[in-house]
């Protein structure tokens, strides 16, 4: 006789001899496991100003590309999870589709890094990378692809210097901060900015992280180790988990001030809808980004609720505004198999038409 779960002693004994098997197995996988590396792709040192590196990645082949793509990532993570192993990499998709790549590495700010602004990261580091860019491959404009807050960051970038942006790709971006079921922009309207700030300093990495973990604790902090069980017999697996956990763990702090601007311009004000957002004394029109933009967004995106980027199309000024949905959340629009598929063809077909 079974109950309405169909659970039967038949059945628990096997599901236990199951268990039983997998830890039996899981110490030989632990003992063959090694520490998870990241990062796939060969890449080498460019441009750099202060803690701020630019790299190009090296592909099998020379890029057939006749612009660069500059990818502009997040500051609150590290920006490997473009190319975080062979079978996992957004950039190793774009460089086998002829794509000539580099990535902006803001490093890990230290308090000498307290006081850096909006203006240091956009117009000093991404500018100066841009003009690096401009200037070695002799041509007037880069193409951008801007991830989440890098995505934010690259859509100031664009509006003061349409003349230097060719094609603006923008993926997971916040544009209305205000919409959507976020909980993350409802705790941050909340916060105290100033005192937060002028107590802390920079902003702790660790205190970050708990901060996105808690926005679902039973996902983040109890479900995926007990589901980490069923692979322990699955080397592969196992390190794949442990990839992505030295990832998750592996964060920067934040520089205080630029953290300050940035939840007062951005999540408190509003400032791409309502206008006003000033960086280094110039004022931010999303209707001056003139050039094709094409703004890719996930359908179950807990951090960055696809309205927060649809948003984008009322608001930019070009003629040329292509909307992708990526069926996948915040991270799965980089590391599932269905991203690898999908997003870097999507990409370069979208480039190419524009070359």
């Amino acid at each position: 006789m079974t109950g309405p779960l169909d659970i039967t002693p038949a059945r628990l004994a096997d599901e236990a001899l199951a268990l039983q098997r997998k830890l039996g197995a899981a110490l030989g996988t632990l003992r063959e496991v090694e520490d998870p590396t990241v990062g796939a792709t060969p890449r080498e040192e460019v441009w750099r100003d202060g803690k701020v590196v630019l790299y190009r990645f090296r592909g099998d082949g020379e890029p057939t590309a006749k612009t660069p793509l500059l990818i502009s990532y997040a500051l609150v993570n590290r920006p490997y999870m473009v190319d975080l192993q062979v079978d996992r990499s957004i950039v190793r998709g774009l460089l086998a589709r002829g794509e000539d790549v580099y990535v902006i590495d803001w490093g890990y700010p230290d308090r000498s890094d307290r006081f850096l602004t909006l203006e240091d990261y956009i117009e000093r580091f991404l500018g100066g990378a841009v003009d690096h860019l401009r200037g070695t491959h002799g041509i007037e404009a880069v193409n951008l692809l801007g991830i989440c807050q890098g995505g934010a960051f690259s859509l100031c970038y664009a509006a003061l210097h349409t003349d230097r942006v060719r094609n603006l790709v923008t993926m997971v971006t916040p544009v209305d901060f205000h919409a959507g079921d976020n909980m993350l922009s409802s705790w941050t309207r909340e916060l105290d900015v100033d005192l937060f700030v002028d107590t802390l300093g920079n902003v702790p990495a660790d205190l970050m992280n708990w901060c996105y973990l808690m926005l679902k604790p039973f996902r983040l902090n109890l479900q995926k180790y007990v589901g980490l069980a069923d692979i322990l017999d699955d080397r592969k697996a196992v390190e794949d988990f442990l990839r992505m956990e030295k990832w998750i763990f592996d964060s920067p702090d934040l520089a205080g001030e630029a953290f300050r601007q940035f939840v007062k311009e951005f999540y408190q004000r509003n400032g791409f809808v309502q206008g006003g957002v000033r960086i280094g004394g110039r004022e931010v029109h999303l209707g001056m980004v003139d050039m094709p933009v094409l703004n890719i967004f996930a359908e179950q995106d807990h951090l960055v609720p696809p309205e927060s980027s649809k948003a984008m199309k009322g608001l930019v000024g070009s003629d040329d505004y292509t909307e992708l949905s990526f069926r996948g959340g915040h991270i799965g629009i980089y590391v599932s198999g269905r991203a690898q598929k999908e997003v870097p063809s999507a990409i370069h077909e979208w480039l190419a038409q524009r070359a």
